[in-house]
């Protein structure tokens, strides 16, 4: 019925690297790469301690009009485009939504959701809320979104426009196939150009702070340990081997 594009699936090594430097040092990266603000803004995180990284799936919305959709969803159920955005998802994918930050409709509810769970679904990241929230929270997914709401998709203002187009969630540019990283920091986008290098710089990043903040938290200079001065390079150094070889 619907010509859905599909994404490429980056290395499971590549993913797995940028969910361990996390939102905070890739945002920041990024900056320095020239993507000046990666941040989704608005997608909360709702379940804390959940790191995902994964290729993103999208679901666009549109305000609703009545002629293009109508008010029975069950009347032919495979024209509801939030069904198929899901029946593409692979393990580890994540889910991201312009549901144009509306508080009112559900986007996805807990049938929805356990399928998505089932198929290894990593995460939703959604510029607006879901239904059946307590059922929805013990399935093991991340979910960084505005909220919750006892209504479904398409009861109020909104219909299912399009999947694995571009979008803007939470005034971010989001291509299908582009990496999120999503976090207790909330949820930013990688352009999958950008992956590789920002894994390189990110590691490194993240190492020489595990570093610091080991000086840091023994009462070491805040000047010569954030960021790492430049004549503590080879004490870092000297750390880091200490690292690998004990």
């Amino acid at each position: 019925m619907f010509d859905i594009p599909k994404i490429a699936r980056p290395a499971k090594a590549l993913l797995d690297g940028l969910a361990s430097i996390g939102t905070a040092t890739a945002s920041s990266e990024l900056y320095k790469m020239g993507i000046r603000n990666p941040f989704i803004a608005g997608a909360v995180p709702h379940k804390r301690g959940k790191v995902v990284a994964g290729p993103a799936l999208t679901l666009q919305f549109m305000p609703k009009r009545e002629d293009l959709y109508g008010d029975d969803e069950y009347a032919d159920r495979e024209k509801q485009l939030h069904r198929h955005a899901l029946y593409h998802v692979e393990a580890g994918d994540v889910v991201v939504v312009d549901a144009r930050g509306d508080m009112q409709s559900g986007i996805f509810g807990e049938m929805m959701l356990t399928y998505f769970a089932g198929k290894g679904g990593a995460g939703m990241v959604i510029d607006g809320v879901i239904r059946d929230a307590a059922k929805a929270f013990a399935l093991d997914i991340g979910y960084w979104m505005r909220g919750v709401t006892p209504n479904f998709h398409t009861q109020t203002t909104l219909m299912p426009h399009a999947v694995n187009v571009p979008i803007a969630c939470g005034g971010t540019y989001v291509r299908p196939g582009d990496i999120i990283i999503a976090d207790d920091d909330g949820a930013i986008c990688v352009p999958i150009a950008y992956a590789e290098r920002l894994l390189e710089v990110g590691s490194h990043h993240a190492e020489w702070e595990d570093f610091s903040r080991l000086m840091l938290s023994k009462g070491g200079d805040l000047r010569r340990y954030y960021p790492l001065a430049e004549d503590a390079e080879a004490e870092y150094q000297e750390w880091k081997t200490q690292q690998k070889s004990g």
